[in-house]
């Protein structure tokens, strides 16, 4: 081991207190607060989803999180397979290729819808339009005559943008975005979206598996004119003979729902009305970013992977390690004292699962969205200096 001069400074002791909830994994989330499995004992299990009442209960879903979202009355919201993936999956295969596109790409998942246009869909008029983890692509650069695809906040990077005010409302491609960390913890502008997806597992607590699909009139006009050269399994079609599917956004899924994840949808949909709605679901996760933020600024030890303060993620909260003798340490053993930390705090039960995404910077990611007390944040916080401190010891 390469052996480094300790950092002045007396250790952190090992705190007294541990969170009341110690989840801050970035997906599956951390449950709504009060939340037990009796809140699901009216779940329809052993039903058909094709059922009245089962039906009901997903078409429930969908008036819910338009009620709250402010989703305009002429938007179409529906619930898909396959998670957020499903959902921006099914809106790449069935929309792109009628126009050029440009692709936003600033942590993993943007990577990843650029490497599955360019690459697996083809498309030769695609710009990829990239930038470092912890900074945003040039927004400038965006052509108004394409179709853009990009994610409102960046999970694995802890960068989101910080406006719509790049997006032309006259423009005459697709704006398509996956806010699957930002739906119900950002304030999403409508009129600048045409496409709009997310997953049950992220800022309302939802169990994995089912995303939800929103399509502008813009988005549901391309849909019923234009025919995507290649073809189209069975879970990505959304029209039939130049018809939208008009099922799938009244419950009617394409493939079989749980039951069980269904109910514990509303029961996060429910508490989210129960507390005033989006403004405290977006208050509640900007506290937790305040809390992460007075002490960062009193921690020399660590800094957040976004510079610029108007993009820093109130959800993704990713944070890297900027003291001396991590620094000075080769790549491979950043990686493994990021991830000793995270374990230490695992083995401590103070902290689940807040190691950086796999294929991000070696450092910390702590989910901030709104199930997530502020309390149980700053009860987090002195575990981190504590595991700091445990981890540069072995490093002196």
């Amino acid at each position: 081991m390469t052996i480094f001069a300790a950092v002045q400074g007396a250790a952190a002791q090992r705190p007294d207190f541990r969170p009341a909830n110690p989840c801050f994994s970035s997906g599956p989330c951390a449950k709504r607060p009060g939340f037990t499995l009796s809140a699901l004992s009216d779940a329809m299990l052993g039903r058909s989803h094709r059922a009245p009442a089962p039906k009901a209960r997903l078409a429930e879903v969908i008036d819910r999180s338009r009620a709250i979202l402010a989703m305009p009355d002429d938007w179409r919201l529906g619930i898909v397979p396959a998670s957020d993936t499903g959902a921006v999956e099914m809106t790449l295969w069935s929309v792109l290729g009628n126009r050029p596109v440009d692709i936003l790409a600033y942590e993993s998942f943007g990577e990843g819808w650029a490497n599955d246009i360019v690459q697996h869909l083809k498309l030769t008029d695609a710009r990829v339009l990239d930038a470092p983890y912890g900074s945003l692509p040039d927004l400038g650069a965006v052509d108004p005559a394409h179709d853009i695809v990009f994610p409102w906040n960046g999970t694995t990077s802890g960068v989101r943008v910080p406006n719509a005010d790049w997006i032309a409302p006259d423009r005459q491609g697709l704006a398509i975005c996956d806010a699957t960390s930002a739906a119900f913890a950002m304030a999403l502008p409508w009129d600048k979206l045409d496409v709009v997806t997310w997953s049950w597992q992220k800022v309302l607590g939802g169990e994995a598996a089912h995303g939800m699909l929103a399509l502008s009139p813009r988005a549901v006009r391309r849909l019923q004119t234009w025919t995507p050269p290649w073809p189209l399994p069975k879970l990505f079609r959304l029209t039939s003979n130049g018809k939208l599917a008009e099922g799938v956004f009244k419950g009617e899924t394409i493939n079989t729902p749980s039951m069980l994840c269904v109910e514990d949808a509303l029961d996060g949909l429910r508490w989210a009305e129960s507390i005033g709605g989006l403004p405290a679901l977006i208050a509640r996760s900007e506290a937790n970013l305040a809390a992460v933020a007075r002490w960062v600024k009193r921690t020399p030890w660590v800094d957040f992977l976004a510079a610029d303060p108007a993009s820093r993620s109130c959800t993704a909260i990713c944070l890297k390690i900027v003291a001396p003798w991590f620094i000075g340490l080769p790549a491979s053993d950043q990686a493994k004292a990021a991830s000793r930390m995270a374990a230490l705090l695992d083995q401590e039960k103070a902290g689940y699962d807040i190691g950086a995404y796999r294929d991000a910077p070696p450092g910390i990611r702590i989910w901030g969205g709104a199930t997530v007390e502020t309390t149980d944040v700053e009860a987090l916080l002195p575990w981190l200096d504590w595991a700091h401190d445990e981890v540069r010891s072995g490093y002196r």
